[in-house]
């Protein structure tokens, strides 16, 4: 009953639905790749909540260039750790980051170097302040640095990617993206490879500035994506059974005519 299976056209697209699933279960797993690494995040980010700080220099390796340069971006597990460092804090050069968002407004985020003793600086994400009056691109008047030393706990944020310009405007620097080895080469000291994300400063932050929360990685989409895939390679194994299964039947009635209704010719006219 199922000979024809063996046909060279049965044949060609059971090897073709076999690619086709194999793909799919190849996309499948590649999401499923992408969810685990996902959750590895999430996970780092809440055990980060409750970590005891450790030394910055435990976590990242001090810049080994000269001014202007940026250090060794960390180990991807290293992201989000909580570190403590502790230094003066340069107000000649802000950083302004616009087109943040919190708490539904859209405002600038507050970078400002921390100079430690052996003469090497960390950018800190000192938190978010809302634009001047006049719209979101406003530029806001910035709370003042702390006299003195100062010690801060935060956690390790990698540079972000898409590294835009960096201006100069009344003072402070301005840019859209947190891209350290662009932001370095506007500094007059090595920076370390990434930044940190303050959770508690001494002296005490400024209460102008609201802490920038962290985002969690929608890792459920892409478990959403592996069920999708899978799923489309399961329907088109069946799929070829089916029409398999009904060829089958059609054959062992006595029908011998074509599945494709399309290829039979025309009926004669009537009448």
């Amino acid at each position: 009953m199922y000979r024809f299976l063996l046909t060279p056209r049965w044949l060609g697209m059971f090897a073709l639905t076999l690619v086709a699933a194999f793909a799919m279960v190849q996309l499948g797993n590649w999401q499923l790749d992408r969810y685990r690494d996902r959750s590895a995040i999430n996970e780092r980010i809440d055990a980060s909540e409750r970590a005891t700080p450790v030394p910055l220099s435990t976590v990242l390796s001090a810049p080994a260039g000269g001014v202007g340069t940026a250090g060794p971006a960390p180990a991807s597990t290293d992201a989000w750790t909580r570190i403590t460092a502790t230094g003066r804090y340069d107000p000649e050069n802000v950083v302004l980051v616009r087109g943040r968002t919190v708490d539904s407004r859209v405002g600038f985020e507050v970078l400002t170097p921390l100079v430690l003793a052996d003469g090497t600086a960390v950018l800190v994400d000192r938190g978010w302040i809302p634009p001047a009056p006049g719209g979101a691109t406003a530029q806001p008047e910035v709370p003042a640095v702390p006299a003195g030393e100062v010690t801060v706990v935060g956690r390790v944020h990698e540079s972000e990617s898409g590294a835009g310009t960096v201006d100069r405007r009344n003072g402070l620097l301005e840019t859209r993206r947190v891209a350290v080895p662009r932001l370095a080469e506007q500094l007059p000291y090595p920076v370390y490879g990434a930044y940190v994300l303050l959770d508690e400063q001494t002296p005490a932050a400024d209460p102008l500035f609201k802490a920038v929360s962290v985002g969690h990685a929608n890792n459920w989409q892409n478990l959403g994506y592996v069920v999708q895939w899978w799923a489309f390679a399961a329907m088109s194994l069946f799929g070829y059974g089916w029409v398999a299964r009904r060829e089958a039947r059609r054959a062992a009635g006595g029908d011998t005519r074509p599945l494709d209704r399309a290829a039979e010719p025309d009926p004669a006219p009537t009448g």
